[in-house]
C-alpha cells in the first residue's frame, strides 16, 4: 500500500505524545494506517463515524468530560462538517484539532478528489480556522504540539493538512 506506515506512525505518537485519547473517523486511504493505530491501542479510544460532523459533537462531548481529541477526515469530510463546526465549535468556542488528508492536489490519481482538494484552504480560511500543512516528518510532532496548544489557548477549531509528501509513499 502507498500510504506511509511510517509518517502515519509519527503523526500518531504526536497526537498521543499531546494527550489525545479520543480520535474519530471515517474509513479513507490515506487515513488507514492512523485508523488502525487508534483502533489497537488499549490507551486510545477509537470512534467510528457514519459521517463527519458526527465527530464535531463528539469531540465537543469529549472535550467537556476532559479528554483530548482528533477528528481524522479527508477535504470532503470536512466540507461536509462545516455545519457542526460553525454551529458547534466555533459557537461554542470548544478546542477542536482536526487531521484533514488534503486530497486533491498536484499528484491526485482520483477525479473525484479534486474538487474538495481545491477549496479546502479558502474554506479554512473563510471560517477563520488556523491551518497548518504537515509535509515534513521531522516537523510533526512541534506542528502537532503547536496546533493542539493553539486550539486549547483559543478555544476553537484547527487544522492540519496531511500532504501527499508525508502521508504517500510512491511505489
Amino acid at each position: 500500500m502507498p500510504v506511509s506506515a511510517t509518517n502515519s506512525q509519527l503523526v500518531f505518537d504526536a497526537l498521543k505524545a499531546n494527550g489525545v485519547r479520543l480520535i474519530s473517523a471515517l474509513p479513507e486511504t490515506w487515513l488507514v494506517h492512523l485508523i488502525r493505530l487508534a483502533d489497537d491501542d488499549p490507551d486510545v479510544t477509537l470512534v467510528r463515524l457514519a459521517k463527519e460532523e458526527e465527530g464535531v459533537g463528539i469531540s465537543m462531548g469529549a472535550h467537556l468530560a476532559g479528554v483530548r481529541s482528533a477528528m481524522l477526515m479527508q477535504n470532503h469530510g470536512f466540507l461536509a462538517a462545516i455545519n457542526g463546526i460553525v454551529s458547534g465549535a466555533q459557537l461554542y468556542r470548544v478546542p477542536l484539532l482536526m487531521l484533514i488528508s488534503d486530497r486533491g492536489t498536484f499528484g491526485e490519481r482520483d477525479p473525484w478528489q479534486t474538487e474538495g482538494g481545491a477549496v479546502t484552504e479558502a474554506v479554512l480560511s473563510a471560517l477563520r480556522i488556523p491551518v497548518m500543512r504537515l509535509s515534513e516528518p521531522l516537523r510533526v510532532a512541534r506542528q502537532i504540539c503547536d496546533a493542539q496548544t493553539l486550539a486549547h489557548a483559543s478555544n476553537r477549531p484547527v487544522a492540519l493538512l496531511l500532504t501527499r509528501d508525508l502521508m504517500w509513499e510512491d511505489a
